[in-house]
């Protein structure tokens, strides 16, 4: 007779064994509290959490190009690129290209950029 697999493949809690499930639970918790905590950020700042972020680094560093905002906040430079794009489109951060070499672009806040940052409500602790 062929054994019944399981439509999850992951394994459930009793299979882990008492300290991983543990583990598993304290993980999903920590991970509802941050995604809550994001939600939150984008209903005040009208913006999502990690744009809030990105715009705190071009806001803490003028001019910051796009790949030191990507290894500044740890993401793939297509990943911060995709970031900008409605920062950029909503005028919240400026862009300009340098002379020397147009692939480069500086990244500046612009007079709206403060005023979202403000909606946003602090770091979650």
């Amino acid at each position: 007779m062929p054994q019944k697999t399981r439509k999850n493949p992951r394994p459930n809690e009793d299979e882990l064994g008492a300290p991983a499930a543990r583990a598993l639970r304290q993980f999903r918790i920590i991970f509802n509290a941050v995604r809550t905590h994001f939600r939150d950020v984008e209903r005040k700042a009208g913006i999502a959490g990690a744009q809030v972020w990105a715009l705190h680094v071009i806001q803490a560093k003028p001019g910051i190009t796009v790949s030191q905002l990507s290894r500044a906040m740890d993401i793939h430079q297509s990943t911060a690129s995709n970031l900008l794009k409605p920062l950029l489109e909503q005028g919240f951060v400026a862009s300009e290209r340098a002379h020397a070499d147009k692939r480069v672009a500086y990244l500046q806040v612009t007079a709206a950029g403060p005023k979202a940052l403000k909606k946003a409500p602090g770091p979650f602790a």
